[in-house]
């Protein structure tokens, strides 16, 4: 089977797995940690994973900082860096999240190198199936659309006359949970959503190409 050959781990047209521009807590956090005790670093960790987890840490966090020479602002500075840097690693595939790419994203930061070791066994480790099962158990889950059907319809009779022989699209949406929805959308705006959609799927077809999204067999 040909394979996909993945760029340099510092190719220029390489973005981070966090995205082209790093989420300030992130970027707060890495600042944060260079001089910080490993001790510190790993209860703190600990702190966040049982959060991801689902459980109330507020008690572990207080311990924390009673026994730390951290502000509370700083130590707010790490744990929300940490759970977003996990948070949005947990999000993605292993086959597509590649564990090499993923510590030199964290070496772009400036993260030591002992903290990148901790950060990994978290992701890749034996309890991300604990960590993505918990995830989807939190998430905010909308209904999906089950039907759609549509028709174009044309108003004779209006009391707008620039309505007056005006093709709309009827459309019926029928959700997961049951509801239906009926609403009426102008030929105009259907092509911009036709448009925006396409641009979309296009943008998604350009991520793709790039190398973090490259799979190696």
């Amino acid at each position: 089977m040909a394979s996909v050959r993945s760029a340099p781990p510092y190719s220029n047209d390489r973005i981070s797995y966090l995205g082209a521009k790093i989420p300030p807590e992130v970027e707060a956090m890495a600042k944060h940690v260079k001089d910080l005790d490993k001790d510190v670093f790993r209860k703190i960790l600990k702190a966040v994973v049982g959060a991801l987890e689902g459980k109330d840490c507020r008690e572990s966090v207080k311990i924390i900082q009673q026994n730390t020479p951290l502000s509370e602002e700083q130590l707010s500075f790490i744990i929300s860096g940490v759970y977003t840097l996990l948070r949005v690693a947990l999000r993605l595939p292993m086959s597509t999240l590649k564990q090499e790419v993923f510590k030199e994203d964290l070496k772009e930061l400036r993260i030591p190198d002992e903290f990148i070791v901790d950060f990994a066994n978290i992701v890749y480790g034996n309890r991300r199936p604990i960590l993505e099962d918990a995830a989807l158990k939190q998430g905010i889950r909308l209904p999906t659309v089950e039907d759609l059907r549509w028709r174009v319809d044309v108003a004779i009779s209006t009391s707008s006359l620039s309505r007056a022989l005006q093709p709309s699209i009827l459309m019926q949406m029928k959700l997961s949970n049951g509801d239906s929805h009926r609403f009426e959308v102008p030929v105009a705006k259907f092509q911009e959503l036709r448009y925006n959609v396409a641009l979309i799927l296009k943008e998604m077809n350009d991520l793709e190409k790039r190398s973090i999204l490259k799979i190696q067999d």
